[in-house]
């Protein structure tokens, strides 16, 4: 609360603060062109207005929080501002290359694509909430697919639009805008991919165990996607203007990242491959004589389709087939099953 007082008062000073500025400028000038000559002019004077529009982001920002979000979990709060501070720093760093470019409309254009992505971001941990959400609204839904029809939008508007002013006006800052918004686009297809995936989970009756198959090979294909993306942006400044060294950190993440994806995909499918050839079924005697029910999906094992791990932990083979595709440990020990 004494925060949020504390935003109050200082939005209500900014708004006073320039409303006196632009009154001030009306009463010497008379007119209005003269009086936006003057404010465009004056150093303070534009401070005063560069901050009242911050406000009025800031304000629409949160109204549009509120129409696709509701309230946010003090975790989406955390991360949000996490990666909000890289994203400042890594384009402040892009946009030196083209210092000459810095105005008004460079700051307009700076400032929504830090709100996008922020958005890109929420909608990120909102679809990944579903999975670990048992009820899941109507309205849940509906803020998540407008929102993403949304910046789906928005994203290849700004492509093309940075395309078109590039091959016109050449090499300018809008290669940058137009490389930030191809990888939130990459974004929010695979955010899309997610949503639906979870969406036939929740409606499935029984255990969807091809889930995590599917979400492994779509982080392989996206991670491949902005790896190819950097690469590219990397070359064409490398051929027009020069080395872009802001983009060696991010350049560096999605390699990494491609690295672990790969490697998740052929962990799990050993993993699996030993459970099918290598670890026995349990028997009856087995499941009597230990604890006969699965940790993972909670239920009692009878019959067939159990297996045996080599730490002597019996679980349900389909539920075992899953979980090998997320980690390759026993769900109980958490004993490596590779070794």
């Amino acid at each position: 609360m004494p925060s949020l007082r504390i935003g109050q008062l200082l939005t209500l000073g900014i708004f006073c603060c320039s409303s006196l500025t632009v009154g001030n400028a009306y009463l010497q000038k008379g007119q209005f062109y003269p009086s936006v000559v003057y404010l465009t002019n004056s150093s303070p004077s534009m401070a005063v207005i560069y901050a009242q529009a911050a406000v009025i982001v800031w304000l629409m920002a949160q109204a549009m929080g509120k129409i696709f979000f509701g309230q946010l979990r003090p975790a989406e709060l955390e991360h949000l501002f996490e990666r909000a501070w890289y994203a400042v720093t890594e384009t402040c760093l892009a946009f030196t290359i083209f210092r000459d470019d810095f105005s008004p409309k460079f700051v307009a254009l700076f400032v929504l694509l830090l709100v996008l992505k922020g958005f890109h971001w929420l909608s990120e941990e909102r679809v990944d909430f579903m999975e670990r959400s048992p009820n899941i609204s109507l309205l849940f839904h509906a803020r998540v697919l407008s929102l993403l029809s949304l910046l789906s939008l928005l994203d290849y508007a700004f492509v093309r639009h940075a395309y078109h002013s590039v091959s016109i006006n050449g090499a300018t800052v809008q290669m940058v805008f137009g490389f930030e918004y191809a990888i939130l686009l990459s974004s929010v297809l695979y955010i899309f991919i997610k949503y639906v995936l979870h969406s036939i989970d929740s409606r499935a009756e029984t255990q969807w165990e091809n889930k995590a198959v599917f979400l492994l090979y779509t982080e392989l294909m996206m991670s491949a996607s902005k790896v190819m993306l950097y690469a590219t942006f990397m070359v064409v400044m490398l051929r027009i203007h020069q080395f872009p060294l802001f983009a060696i950190r991010p350049m560096y993440l999605s390699v990494r990242a491609l690295k672990r994806a790969f490697k998740d995909v052929v962990l799990s499918r050993q993993a699996i491959h030993n459970m099918n050839t290598l670890y026995p079924d349990a028997s009856e005697e087995e499941l009597v004589s230990a604890d006969n029910v699965c940790i993972i999906c909670r239920e009692e094992m009878s019959g067939s389709g159990n297996k045996k791990l080599p730490c002597n932990h019996i679980f349900h083979a389909a539920c075992l087939r899953s979980w090998f595709q997320r980690q390759q440990t026993c769900p109980t020990c958490r004993s490596d099953v590779l070794k």
